[in-house]
């Protein structure tokens, strides 16, 4: 009871981080490409510099868990989170489409520090027959902190030095919660074998699903607006489209991660990418201008972002201590490769088929994590 008692304990912490990460982040994903634009580049010099994130990432982010376990999970975050604050401070008074593709570079290096050493935290402690919700809870408040951003750049502006600044100072509201609790973070000790394609192995149906979340929700957020535009709607009505499927999110996850404590986890995940499949086709069947639309996306976003969840609980119940480390690690990478790869096949299905591609090409990608799950019931464990 009381080793119970510690493991809640130390998620208070990193849930707060979390929440405070979210929150940066939503602050500043908007801010490279609208000054860039405001800077006269093409949009494909936009896409590029905006990749530069996610590639830094990818490169890096299967040394985190090894420099977790020498440095220690709380040093390690805030390190990271303090550098991405200076490379915030960098874009504020620097311009230059090279110079900004390097600082991007950097802050996919740096940033995602607190998103990986987080999510291995949290499996580490989270109870088995609870980590569902647990996971679940994380998830919430990291769109909580997503949906949360934009709103206060209303209050900033979005153009200046102004709003880089403001996101700089926001890594004192994720350092502050664990430099409070410093003892509560668990050990991090990474196996040293195996890597990638041992993750890959152990966990494919896991991988999948955040291969197929990762580009489901990135196309959206890229591709709603204009999705939006070409189905005869208001640009405003476009931004209120967004708006639902974040609010789905929000709204969802603790029913996924409760169910995902009480059924099997395959099932579960084959019903929401399933769901999430049907759903994003039926986005292009349903009148883009009637209020139906707003509860398709509703429920596209939740259930969609319910397969990251479960995705996670799946990775933490089949590793274990240091595995769950490089476990994590490789995870993550996969979603940010499924967010580097949904943007330009999205764009070429919506060339290809008109807005219809956008919505097809995202119910592919989920029907396959559903076919997946589906399968991974001839397999043990």
């Amino acid at each position: 009871m009381t080793s119970a008692i510690a493991s809640r304990r130390s998620l208070v912490p990193i849930y707060l981080c979390c929440l405070a990460f979210g929150l940066q982040v939503g602050t500043g994903m908007p801010l490279v490409p609208l000054a860039l634009e405001r800077q006269g580049a093409d949009n494909l010099t936009i896409g590029i510099v905006s990749m530069a994130w996610g590639i830094g990432m990818i490169a890096t982010a299967h040394r985190i868990p090894a420099a977790a376990a020498r440095l220690g999970a709380v040093p390690m975050i805030c390190l990271g989170t303090l550098l991405n604050a200076a490379i915030s401070v960098a874009f504020a008074y620097t311009e230059g489409v090279a110079l900004w593709f390097g600082l991007c570079l950097l802050s996919g290096v740096v940033g995602s520090v607190a998103w990986v050493v987080s999510e291995i935290w949290i499996n580490l402690v989270a109870e088995e027959k609870q980590r569902g919700r647990v996971v679940a809870i994380y998830s919430t408040l990291v769109a909580l902190g997503l949906a949360t951003g934009p709103l206060v750049l209303q209050l900033v502006g979005v153009y200046g030095p102004r709003p880089f600044l403001l996101n700089a100072a926001l890594g004192a509201l994720v350092v502050l919660p664990l430099m409070l609790t410093w003892r509560q973070a668990p050990h991090i000790r990474p196996v040293g074998h195996g890597g990638f394609s041992g993750v890959l192995l152990a966990a494919p149906v896991a991988l999948l699903a955040a291969l197929a979340c990762g580009l489901g929700e990135n196309v959206a957020f890229s591709f709603l607006p204009i999705f939006a535009l070409q189905a005869g709607v208001p640009a405003e009505t476009g931004a209120t489209w967004l708006s639902a499927f974040v609010i789905g999110n929000l709204v969802l996850q603790w029913p996924i991660g409760w169910l995902a404590d009480h059924a099997d986890r395959r099932v579960v995940l084959a019903a929401c990418a399933a769901s999430s499949a049907a759903l994003a086709a039926l986005v292009t069947a349903v009148d883009a201008r009637s209020t139906a639309v707003l509860g398709v996306l509703l429920l596209w976003g939740g259930i969609s972002f319910g397969i990251y969840t479960v995705g996670l609980a799946l990775l933490g119940q089949r590793f274990s201590g240091g595995d769950i480390a490089r476990a994590n690690a490789a995870f993550t990478m996969v979603y940010t490769f499924g967010g580097l790869l949904g943007r330009p096949i999205a764009g070429a299905a919506m060339d290809a088929f008109g807005r219809a591609g956008l919505t097809l090409s995202a119910a592919f990608f989920y029907a396959a994590a559903a076919i997946a799950a589906v399968l991974a019931f001839h397999r043990r464990g």
